[in-house]
């Protein structure tokens, strides 16, 4: 069965998370080298089947677009143009640092091991991911 993809772009790494293959539950994916994403893409669909694309999406608190907008747009008209068929979404991804940092001191990890920015990544993917899916199951449940 397909999955869902999760992406939390970044200038410089870009965090990724997937769905098991029910679309139930988020997990950790990796995270990589912006610059090597698509690469890295490409060749997990190609072991994987991915069925869509959920992209974070940079808002300002006041829900205007952030800086990083513009190269987040970049971005996507990379994965329409390399992954035709796979559709993509996007999802507000105001506070998911902030939530990714309070789920790594709630998990426990040390200062040192909270100072790795993959991992804040990472975890800020499967934020999206989960967010993504729960808001999806409140539309069906309405």
């Amino acid at each position: 069965m397909p999955r869902i993809l999760a992406i939390d772009f970044g200038t410089k790494r870009t965090g990724l998370a997937v769905t098991d293959p029910l679309k139930m539950i988020a997990t950790g994916l990796t995270t990589v080298d912006t610059s090597k994403a698509l690469d890295y893409l490409k060749q997990y669909i190609q072991k994987e089947p991915v069925e869509l694309f959920v992209v974070g999406h940079a808002k300002n608190l006041d829900g205007t677009d952030a800086e990083s907008t513009p190269a987040i747009n970049a971005f996507i008209k990379q994965l329409k143009i390399h992954f035709v068929t796979i559709p993509i979404e996007r999802i507000d991804e105001r506070f998911t640092s902030k939530m990714a940092f309070q789920t790594m001191i709630d998990s426990g990890l040390s200062k040192m091991q909270r100072r790795n920015k993959k991992l804040v990544d990472e975890i800020s993917a499967v934020i999206i991911l989960q967010s993504y899916l729960e808001q999806k199951q409140f539309e069906l449940d309405r």
